[in-house]
């Protein structure tokens, strides 16, 4: 199995359009969601920053990855969703720019995170969540319905965090 450094899986664009590598948080634990501003799940930025909030100084980062993959559920233009993101749940955790998450378009980090995780890493709607431990190998998957406030989710970050 490959690691996540110094490899596609690893490359993104923020939403500003500066280059982000997820191997620059070696030795953090990086929670991976795809996100989406028109979606019925969309409220769980709120859990997203409030968790990254709590587990920041420990070592936690969250990544949100914004998609319309799923119903179109994302505005067309990134300044759009960061601003979006700020005014209505103060997001101050890192946003790439807009990416695919699913289909042969998708960003090369979830063919990294299927490697390991099979299926379950696979996004089937918005707010899929998966979480990489300090080495950057991804540990654990959590559907959409798993909320940031939820316990397994919770439980998975400290483990992740040591």
């Amino acid at each position: 199995m490959s690691t996540l450094v110094d490899t596609a899986a690893a490359q993104f664009l923020t939403i500003d359009g500066e280059p982000m590598s997820l191997a620059d948080y070696s030795g953090k634990a990086v929670l991976v969601v795809n996100t989406a501003s028109k979606c019925g799940f969309t409220p769980q930025y709120e859990g997203l920053q409030a968790l990254w909030s709590d587990y920041k100084d420990d070592g936690l980062i969250v990544v949100g990855i914004p998609s319309g993959d799923f119903a179109g559920q994302e505005f067309d233009d990134n300044a759009e969703v960061k601003k979006f993101c700020e005014l209505n749940y103060g997001v101050d955790f890192p946003l790439t720019e807009k990416n695919h998450v699913v289909g042969d378009q998708a960003h090369p980090f979830y063919a990294y995170a299927k490697e390991h995780l099979g299926d379950a890493a696979e996004p089937k709607w918005n707010f899929h969540k998966i979480l990489l431990n300090k080495e950057g190998v991804p540990v654990k998957a959590f559907a959409t319905r798993v909320t940031p406030e939820d316990e397994e989710l919770i439980s998975a970050v400290k483990d992740a965090l040591g």
